[in-house]
């Protein structure tokens, strides 16, 4: 690990020298926010795009908190929606690269309302690409998703091995990768996906009725609610600490090898973790955080509809294309953030 992880930082070394200017596209929430924060702390200038449906104003607060005022000041904020063109040409105007993670996420929200989900996934998506085309810039890196898997049964999820998707969620992000292999092939435009799996970290939201299950179950632990497992909890995920995600981001936005560029990758630590084994990782760092009484076991309930059984990423072709070494696993990636859930939900309390 220790070999791999050195591209990253000779790529941290270059940039910090050689600054490059980013365009970010849902900026404002919790990935673009994680992705928002490394890149002012490598000295880069970043214009951000978000409409603020799903990011918040306390996100880019935060990160505000943790950069230096010249950092900051290296950071211009774009009120908009991908779903209009003009905005999409305003953030990407005179900029190297794009990190592309705006959408509308959850595959609940995409089986209550698929259009919604469609418009902004797959025509926002189209929108972000024909105004990077037409900006000249030199990479278009794009947020994929692990759900494009479907109901293929073969693990780990290998890239190159799909099935039929199970959500309109996964159909748009499935979409995104075709549109963009076509604007490769098309007009030479260089692409790179990455099919994140269940990444977590500090500033994922844990309210809303489409919560991811990390801060849902820190809510539940911290504001002594029950918590609710869909199944029998052996259900299993490839969990990725948010810090593993932005490594990926910024080696495939510098990546210049012909065999690197115009694919996807899987973004994962390559394991699996249960939801019985993630309770009881995450009850014990929040008793240690001073969490009141924590049901020893979660409560059970029935599937839920378009869901997985198991998901584990082969991460070997990000390893070997993009140098992609990820540093944290569950449980570190766990224990970064258990304080920062501690912190959020006493000051709700």
């Amino acid at each position: 690990m220790g070999a791999a992880m050195t591209r990253y930082q000779e790529v941290q070394t270059q940039l910090k020298a050689e600054p490059k200017i980013w365009a970010l596209t849902g900026v404002a929430g919790f990935i673009g926010s994680n992705l928002l924060e490394m890149l002012l702390k490598l000295d880069q200038t970043v214009i951000g795009l978000d409409n603020f449906v799903t990011g918040h104003q306390r996100n880019l607060d935060e990160v505000q908190s943790l950069v230096s005022p010249d950092q900051w000041a290296r950071f211009t904020m774009i009120v908009g929606d991908i779903c209009e063109i003009e905005d999409c040409r305003k953030v990407v105007t005179g900029v190297d690269y794009v990190l592309h993670q705006a959408a509308l996420g959850s595959v609940p929200r995409s089986l209550n309302d698929p259009i919604r989900t469609h418009k902004t996934n797959a025509d926002g998506f189209l929108n972000m690409l024909v105004a990077a085309r037409d900006a000249g810039v030199k990479q278009f890196v794009y947020a994929a998703s692990s759900s494009t898997y479907g109901d293929h049964p073969g693990l780990p999820k290998v890239e190159d091995r799909i099935g039929k998707t199970l959500s309109p969620y996964a159909v748009t992000k499935y979409l995104n990768e075709m549109y963009a292999d076509v604007f490769g092939r098309c007009y030479g435009m260089s692409t790179i996906g990455l099919r994140y799996f269940n990444v977590f970290g500090s500033r994922q939201d844990p309210e809303g009725s489409y919560a991811a299950v990390i801060p849902k179950w820190f809510g539940g632990m911290f504001g002594g609610e029950e918590i609710f497992v869909n199944g029998d909890g052996e259900t299993s995920r490839d969990f990725c600490y948010i810090a593993n995600a932005v490594q990926a981001n910024i080696l495939a936005a510098v990546a210049t090898d012909a065999d690197a560029v115009k694919q996807v990758y899987n973004v994962a630590v390559g394991g699996r973790t249960s939801l019985n084994e993630l309770y009881s990782f995450m009850r014990a760092l929040a008793l240690e955080q001073g969490a009141g009484t924590i049901a020893e076991k979660p409560t059970y309930r029935d599937f839920r509809a378009g869901d997985v059984r198991h998901s584990q990423a082969d991460i070997s072709k990000a390893a070997s294309r993009l140098g992609y070494a990820p540093q944290y696993s569950v449980r570190q990636g766990l224990e970064q953030i258990a304080g920062w859930y501690q912190r959020f939900f006493s000051t709700r309390a």
